[in-house]
């Protein structure tokens, strides 16, 4: 079941922690896609705190939030662009997307299967998703003061067999949050530090989250092919001008 987006919001843009691990996750989108011009950039579930970088620089920035979960005006200040949608039935026309942000969307969604499906519709020729979950063997998703407490956890194993099965490639996949999901202003103030080191030894370090890439893979044609055999011409006057 999806978050109401009113504990989305709370989270994200007024507590110190919510901030912390917004610009922690920003942080590691940011080292994937540096930049995204001249490109239509889409998110789904709660994903606007990581569009930002993307607001000046691309042709086109839509933040899409499930009904269930609400909807709540983006960017603050400046013309809206999220938008209200069905969970699997999404406004963009079919191949429009570039660039695909999945966050609190996958896990939370008691449709998973046609979810995927939609975000393979909208995916254009050579277009890239990032799907961001939590991650099961880290700290996040066993407490329920975050939004990473909530829904399916996964190993990195497990999100990309599901990815695969609808058709998408994975091409690379990462970590973040390294930092306990802690209030307490030792962990808050030491945050960027165990961030940095986490990265750099993540086999030690489980983050929070997990971030698979994914590219998208055009299905083949549907039914089975067949080969025709050669077949000889027939001539009028074989066996009468060469008698066996």
């Amino acid at each position: 079941m999806h978050l109401d987006v009113q504990d989305l919001r709370n989270f994200y843009y007024r507590s110190t922690l919510g901030r912390a691990a917004q610009a922690a996750i920003r942080g590691r989108v940011t080292d994937l896609w540096p930049e995204a011009k001249g490109q239509t950039v889409a998110g789904f579930g709660f994903a606007v705190p990581l569009l930002r970088p993307y607001l000046a620089q691309s042709r086109r920035v839509i933040g899409l939030m499930p009904g269930p979960q609400g909807v709540m005006p983006w960017p603050a200040g400046m013309p809206n662009v999220s938008v209200l949608t069905e969970e699997t039935m999404w406004p963009i026309e079919t191949g429009h997307v570039d660039k695909l942000i999945v966050m609190h969307g996958l896990e939370t969604s008691e449709r998973p299967k046609q979810l995927l499906d939609e975000c393979w519709r909208v995916l254009g020729p050579g277009g890239r998703a990032l799907f961001i979950v939590p991650n099961r063997t880290g700290l996040w998703s066993r407490s329920d003061r975050t939004p990473f407490g909530f829904g399916r956890p996964y190993s990195t194993s497990q999100l990309e067999s599901q990815l695969r099965a609808h058709h998408f490639v994975p091409e690379s996949h990462c970590s973040a949050l390294y930092r306990p999901p802690s209030f307490r202003r030792f962990w808050l103030k030491s945050g960027s530090l165990i961030e940095k080191t986490g990265q750099r030894i993540p086999t030690v370090m489980a983050g929070g989250v997990l971030m698979v890439e994914v590219t998208k893979q055009i299905r083949p044609a549907g039914g089975s092919v067949t080969k025709d055999s050669a077949k000889r011409p027939i001539k009028a006057l074989d066996g009468l001008l060469k008698p066996a």
